[in-house]
């Protein structure tokens, strides 16, 4: 066995159907009483549920601030932490997917209040001590600790109403951080079972909630994997996907889970000539693969019915060749050199909404 070095990230999980009823004794844990409710404009009304929630234990609310909005715009930001300290808030309660929660990391690691996460996706953001943000239509990120939540409540009840695109698409981007984790350079044995359980999980639950959105079991396999695969990513460094999401995302305003739902197998296929064991560990997961994962991937985004082009988002097809040039302007790690022509080409398999080949 190769030699290998494993940091286990603190933090608390609660999990399961109506643990959304312990919401107020993990404040009271961590000795505080004024929460700072966190969501975006479209689920102010599901965050407002949570109020008499505490009040029945005698918590009052600092208030409600709910324009979190995707890729964690620096200007939102401010307006937060402005609010937060305003409202005299003592810790921050997100609730939502990675757009509120990654308002949430930003102001806690800005003020140092304590954070409680309520996820309602599998994008998996309440899992990593990374922190990205948006300044000036550019997209950076920075892994700290003290970004990490202390304590993430996963009730499954909060997954029941989302949208059945909007799983899938979440769902993926979960996977796609068990994935690169596969072959990441700092990886180890404890994230390989991680990685390859979560997306095991994800890939046997997603199809049946797109065809059965309140399967209850479906659902909460799938927020199980979710939860593996996002430890994943806060523990051993991505490589080419997330950075090209990265890359396209923040440069290009398109919708994060989407992005990564696209790029996954085509980033998979670029890695392919260097990764033959993980692609062995990785077809052996996904039905339909036929020895084959990049085949694989392409059959289970096709039963995820998901939209497959970055030009359906609003990309423009000039703008592939700006986005390859951003992303090999920042040199990074990565199993397969990273080479500008087969990059270009990846990204506009990417915009066009073709299924993946391992053939650049």
């Amino acid at each position: 066995m190769q030699p290998f070095e494993y940091t286990a990230n603190p933090g608390r999980v609660v999990f399961g159907s109506g643990s959304i009823k312990k919401l107020p004794d993990e404040i009271k844990r961590l000795n505080k009483s004024k929460p700072l409710l966190l969501s975006t404009p479209q689920q102010e009304e599901q965050v407002r549920a949570l109020e008499p929630i505490l009040k029945d234990a005698s918590i009052t609310p600092a208030g409600l601030f709910s324009e979190a909005t995707m890729h964690t715009p620096t200007h939102i930001t401010d307006k937060a932490l402005a609010y937060t300290k305003e409202c005299g808030a003592d810790c921050v309660v997100s609730f939502g997917g990675g757009s509120t929660i990654g308002l949430g990391k930003a102001i806690s690691i800005q003020t140092g209040l304590e954070h409680v996460c309520i996820p309602t996706t599998y994008a998996g953001s309440e899992m990593t001590p990374i922190l990205g943000e948006t300044a000036e239509g550019k997209k950076t990120t920075r892994s700290d600790p003290k970004i990490l939540p202390g304590t993430v409540i996963y009730d499954v009840d909060f997954t029941m109403t989302l949208p059945e695109a909007l799983s899938a698409t979440s769902g993926v981007n979960a996977i796609a951080h068990a994935v690169e984790a596969l072959y990441a350079r700092a990886n180890n044995p404890i994230m390989t079972l991680f990685a390859l359980e979560g997306t095991k999980a994800l890939a046997e639950a997603l199809p049946i909630i797109v065809n059965h959105p309140h399967d209850t079991d479906a659902r909460s396999k799938a927020q199980y994997g979710a939860w593996l695969c996002a430890m994943c990513l806060g523990s051993v460094g991505m490589a080419l996907h997330h950075k090209l999401c990265h890359t396209l995302g923040g440069s290009f305003n398109l919708p994060h889970a989407e992005t990564h739902t696209i790029v996954l197998p085509h980033a998979i296929a670029y890695n392919a000539p260097k990764i033959p064991e993980v692609m062995k560990q990785l077809a052996g997961l996904l039905p339909g693969s036929d020895g084959d994962a990049i085949k694989g991937l392409n059959v289970l985004l096709a039963k995820l019915k998901v939209k497959r082009g970055l030009q359906e988002f609003g990309m423009k097809e000039e703008d592939v060749d700006k986005a390859a040039e951003i992303a090999v302007s920042n040199p990074y790690w990565n199993p397969r050199e990273i080479e500008k022509g087969p990059l270009r080409e990846t990204i506009r398999r990417c915009w066009a909404g073709e299924d993946a080949k391992a053939d650049l």
